[in-house]
């Protein structure tokens, strides 16, 4: 076997999104301030940045200001500001316009940018590689590497060239053992190493479960006389039922593209619900329908969402590193957004790092991000907030959005209800079981305004390494059939975005078949398959969705 070449810096961030990056620079920053030469890399599954990032988005750009305030100068991708904004109760044939005015301040957009992830953080890239930042697309940070301490020191990535059956192929390279003073843990929702770390540093202890969405995105190209370049739409209700969380985006970027998408909780009840299914049909509404009549669907993607709040924070800091932007889980619900916590999220881990290394410090807890991080803006935002998804869950999407309205006034105007509400449990054991649920039948696709999963699939650019071992790995593979068939319909073939999971008939049985190749790493089969069963583990660096522009 070949023998498995190392390296070490001073900062390794694991995660090359909005706040790793933010990290990245703001640690440079400051060595260069202090005349101090660090080393910081930051690996990066996707075959390059932004390869893996989706988002709707629309960028506060507060801790953009802080991180780089010259950022217009530098040409930072900020182009469409918003201009226009609408908030919809929609039924199946109507809208209810519900007026800015009685919108909390919070859930208002003046002054922020439309944008595309990825390439703002291809920019932020870009401004990290020259100060002296390393960064590495297509490498995955597989497993911990632990000091005689039982600290973290470094990550190891993904062996290359391992066959479908575990056997060593003619071009097999193993995974390189990275070794670093702190690492930063920068993976976004659900990431693979923030749970080995958070089950290896016992993270989560009183902690509640994480709460998750999963969201959908296309772009598309339409015409120029209903395109509103920096149009901003939200909505709630129809398609879903009141007891279904969830809600749209519709924005409108420069060069007559606009950007669609949807949201479904995945603390649904309904195993027959179909999430993608939900956001096609949503398209067809008739206040909606005419944006798209003609127009040419240029991309497609999924991602799951931290939804928890500050209820579902885990410990972020143990010995040799840090959790991160949405590896700690810091979006904020009611204003569909998370980029600007991400990015500040990064400038606090930034300062405890290199405060550390600038005391001599190495493989210990950074306590003062932990400490920063409390009385942060972050934490006051998402503190005012920490009642809102609790509340839809509990109370249904309509009084839930009435109690969270009141209470984010309340807290506009400096008062702080004396409660926090719980989230009752993880997302994968909200399921009914079939035999309680209504069946729902969804319309054909039409091939103009709604697709089908596999033609959606072909957008997000999805390629992997075929001949590797299935990154879909079931604990019990009989619970496939015993439980997830038999009480509930092998939700599976449904809530996964990419229609990875079928259920065909092997030798006149039923029998699961994972399309492993399809994988968009959404996550969403790891959070809500109803028997904990999958485990979702990272293929080939490289692999997975090569997003263009989401």
């Amino acid at each position: 076997m070949a023998e498995r070449d190392s390296m070490e810096c001073d900062v390794l961030i694991v995660g090359a999104g909005p706040a790793g990056l933010s990290a990245a620079i703001r640690i440079k920053q400051l060595a260069l301030e202090q005349g101090r030469d660090l080393s910081v890399c930051v690996l990066e599954k996707g075959s390059e940045v932004g390869a893996h990032l989706l988002s709707g988005a629309i960028l506060d750009p507060v801790s953009l200001h802080q991180l780089i305030p010259n950022w217009r100068d530098k040409q930072a991708p900020l182009k469409t500001l918003v201009t226009e904004e609408h908030f919809y109760l929609l039924d199946q044939e109507h809208s209810f316009e519900i007026p800015q005015t009685l919108l909390p301040p919070m859930m208002r957009n003046h002054g922020h940018y439309i944008i595309s992830l990825g390439k703002l953080c291809q920019w932020l890239a870009r401004e990290a590689e020259e100060l002296g930042v390393e960064v590495y697309p297509g490498f995955v940070a597989s497993e911990l590497l632990l000091n005689s301490e039982g600290a973290l020191c470094g990550v190891i990535t993904g062996d290359t060239g391992v066959d479908k059956n575990g056997e060593l192929k003619s071009d097999y390279v193993p995974g390189m053992a990275l070794y670093a003073k702190y690492t930063l843990i920068a993976e976004g929702a659900r990431g693979s190493l923030a749970q080995l770390i958070e089950k290896q540093f016992d993270l989560r202890a009183g902690i509640e479960p994480q709460k998750y969405g999963i969201g959908f995105k296309e772009l598309w190209q339409v015409s120029t006389d209903v395109h509103r370049e920096g149009y901003v739409a939200h909505s709630l209700g129809w398609p879903l039922d009141d007891e279904t969380g969830g809600g749209s985006f519709i924005y409108h970027l420069e060069n007559e593209q606009v950007a669609v998408g949807f949201v479904v909780h995945l603390n649904y009840k309904n195993p027959y619900l179909n999430p993608f299914e939900e956001f096609q049909r949503f398209k067809t509404h008739p206040v909606i329908r005419p944006i798209f009549a003609g127009a040419k669907r240029l991309a497609y993607g999924a991602r799951t969402i931290n939804e928890g709040g500050t209820q579902s924070l885990p410990r972020l800091v143990f010995p040799g590193g840090a959790l991160i932007g949405c590896s700690a889980g810091l979006v904020n619900v009611p204003r569909i957004k998370g980029i600007h916590n991400a990015i500040e999220s990064g400038i606090l881990g930034a300062k405890a790092v290199f405060d550390a290394l600038d005391n001599g410090r190495a493989h210990d807890e950074l306590t003062d991000y932990a400490y920063g991080f409390k009385s942060s803006r972050i934490w006051n935002e998402l503190n005012q907030v920490r009642n809102v998804k609790p509340a839809l869950s509990r109370f249904g999407t309509k009084k839930g959005m009435l109690y969270a309205g009141i209470e984010m006034w309340l807290s506009y105007f400096g008062l702080r209800m004396p409660w926090t509400l719980s989230h009752k449990c993880a997302d994968s054991a909200c399921l009914h079981k079939a035999s309680e649920a209504l069946p729902i039948s969804y319309p054909k696709a039409d091939g103009q305004i709604t697709f089908d999963r596999l033609s959606s699939i072909y957008l997000a650019n999805v390629a992997h390494e075929e001949n590797q071992p299935c990154h879909l790995v079931l604990h019990d593979p009989s619970l496939a059939l015993s439980v997830n068939l038999q009480k509930y319909d092998a939700p599976e073939q449904r809530y996964c975005p990419a229609a990875v999971y079928e259920i065909v008939e092997k030798e006149n049985h039923p029998s699961l078949q994972i399309n492993a190749s399809n994988c968009i790493h959404c996550k969403a089969c790891e959070i809500k398959d109803p028997s904990g069963n999958i485990l979702w583990k990272p293929p080939e660096g490289g692999g997975g969705p090569n997003y263009q522009g989401m």
